[in-house]
């Protein structure tokens, strides 16, 4: 008897030092050897009582019989429980289908998302409807964003493509702007959506594409990339210039494509193809903001109109545009909730108000909306993005230094394309100021 007490000791011993050291060199094989089977049995044993418990059943029978002359109504004893799928191993967790009952909805099943949480211990649950009738409940059992600097597998290089973080699939979180041309992109100071536009910047730099930023609050936040971009706007005035120089290189680019019977410049030989246009535009609320002189007021409805043709016309000519803001609400102007319209991907980091969070996502997703409010402080550079991905999905950026992007910035500034259009401009700009 000692023997075997101490021969189970010893293979006690061992499996958890083969298990610390799994966790440790190959953390998804210690999922699927050890943490899946548990959790995946705690699913299969559990899932009849939180059905139970959180109303998550039908009734077999009616709950209403006639007595005499009497209603009487009752609980009924024997519930119907759905039908769940045994548990499929995720690398992050797992996931199980569930079959609806006639009259029940997915909603259900979202109110019993914590409770789920509890009795299965994991990380999060989320429940989306693949299909009519059917429920799809994933389960992860750590944070993926907790370090999204480790490798999410193999990303091919496109143009126009950005690998800029971590999803909370594992994957990796991939702005392409040939799928989703134009990207919102908000979150309140010290969200991380500075460090987003930074690493996105930083993808785009060593790619043939020509960057153009406008950032009105003097370039503080886009000025350590300035040797890579082909023109930086640091105030409204410059911005109308660009934007507009930009819009007119965009009919020049129509007439090319009209002429050569393409509707897209991709369409066109890649040595008549012209090269593609990427406008990073930092705290939008600074193009539309006003004193209330007329100035002003033409200024910012300038913006907003060369904004909006860029939006609506620019995907197939190759210009595209990334907007962020601290806020984005209607009380900026209706040219606001325009543009919002024609940027078909979100990103939504941690927001100050309520609002803010329903007019990045509302439109899109209401489930969207609750998730990006629940984004707390400590969750630098943690988002609800939306774009390709079907639906929403949480992402966390890489973290990208001031020096890392100088030194980017510098290494690639060959890759500045000239705008010939918007140079003009700048210098007319600069020559009218200085008459």
């Amino acid at each position: 008897m000692d023997q075997l007490m101490l021969a189970a000791a010893l293979l006690l011993a061992w499996m958890v030092v083969i298990g610390t050291y799994l966790e440790q060199r190959w953390p998804d094989w210690h999922w699927y050897l050890t943490g899946y089977p548990r959790t995946a049995l705690r699913v299969m044993v559990t899932w009849r009582k939180v059905a139970q418990l959180n109303d998550l059943t039908v009734l077999h029978k009616p709950n209403r019989r006639l007595l005499g002359g009497l209603v009487v109504k009752g609980q009924p004893l024997h519930l119907k429980v759905p039908r769940c799928s045994f548990p499929r191993p995720t690398p992050n967790g797992l996931s199980v289908r569930v079959r609806l009952h006639a009259g029940q909805t997915p909603a259900l099943f979202l109110g019993a998302a914590e409770a789920l949480v509890h009795a299965w211990r994991v990380h999060a649950v989320r429940i989306v409807s693949p299909e009519r009738g059917v429920v799809l409940i994933t389960a992860t059992v750590r944070d993926p964003l907790e370090h999204p600097d480790r490798p999410t597998g193999e990303v091919s290089a496109s143009l126009l493509s950005a690998v800029v973080g971590a999803l909370e699939t594992g994957g990796a979180w991939v702005m392409d702007f040939r799928r989703v041309p134009h990207w919102l992109i908000v979150g309140a100071t010290r969200s991380g959506k500075s460090t987003l536009i930074a690493r996105l910047i930083t993808e785009l730099a060593p790619q043939p594409v020509a960057l153009v930023g406008i950032d009105c609050k003097g370039g503080m936040e886009l000025g350590l990339f300035e040797q890579r971009f082909s023109a930086l706007a640091t105030c409204r005035s410059e911005a109308v210039a660009v934007l507009g120089a930009l819009v007119v290189d965009m009919q020049n680019r129509m007439r090319t494509c009209r002429a050569a019977g393409a509707r897209s410049i991709w369409e066109l030989p890649e040595k008549e193809r012209p090269v593609p246009v990427v406008v990073v535009v930092d705290e939008i609320a600074e193009l539309y903001l006003t004193n209330g002189s007329k100035d002003q007021r033409a200024e910012a409805e300038q913006c907003s109109t060369y904004l909006l043709r860029l939006a609506q016309l620019g995907a197939a000519l190759g210009m595209h545009l990334a907007v962020a803001g601290q806020r984005v609400g209607s009380d900026l102007g209706p040219g606001v909730t325009a543009l919002r319209a024609q940027l078909s991907g979100r990103v939504c980091h941690r927001v100050n108000d309520p609002g803010t969070a329903e007019m990045t996502l509302g439109d899109l997703n209401k489930d969207a909306v609750a998730v990006a409010q629940s984004i707390g402080e400590a969750e630098q550079g943690v988002a609800v993005t939306t774009g390709d991905t079907g639906g929403w999905m949480r992402g966390r950026s890489h973290l990208t230094t001031p020096a890392e992007a100088q030194v980017t910035a510098a290494e690639n500034a060959g890759l500045a394309f000239r705008l010939a259009g918007v140079a003009r401009a700048l210098e007319e700009l600069d020559a009218g100021e200085g008459a």
